[in-house]
């Protein structure tokens, strides 16, 4: 049977997985909903649920917690361009306000969840590759 001890040091090699997984970009494997550290299995369950572990490696995703940051930066974003776009159509073609609902209400929709979910795996995939864990008092 296989066994995950070092010989020479007696520890288990099993807690050290940068020896087992080459590193991953978090940019691209957040971006594409990836597991931060193999990149092969999926983060996500449905749209915006992380899953509790990954399929491909076994990384437990208990440590993800992501807050409410990429919801800052999505509404910072898309109310930017949304805002930006939809003041910029008032003030060359002066649409009835009926268009302008019809426009941008489907808009914030569709870039909100889209972006809400590419940050949240980006933020994500940072906490793993930073070992990111919340903040402590130090009683020392």
């Amino acid at each position: 049977m296989y066994s995950c001890t070092d010989t020479l040091h007696g520890t288990n090699i099993m807690d050290d997985d940068k020896a087992l997984f080459p590193p991953v970009d978090p940019f691209s494997a957040g971006a594409r909903g990836c597991c931060p550290r193999c990149g092969q299995g999926k983060l996500f369950d449905g749209m915006l649920k992380v899953k509790p572990g990954c399929a491909n490696c076994g990384l437990d995703y208990s440590f993800a917690d992501s807050g409410d940051g990429p919801v800052v930066f999505v509404l910072l974003i898309v109310g930017f361009v949304v805002v930006g776009a939809a003041l910029w159509l008032e003030v060359n073609f002066s649409p009835p306000l009926w268009l302008h609902f019809l426009l941008w209400i489907p808009a914030v929709i569709v870039f909100g969840l889209g972006l809400t979910r590419v940050l949240k795996g980006l933020l994500i995939a940072l906490q793993y590759r930073n070992n990111a864990r919340p903040g402590e008092i130090d009683r020392g």
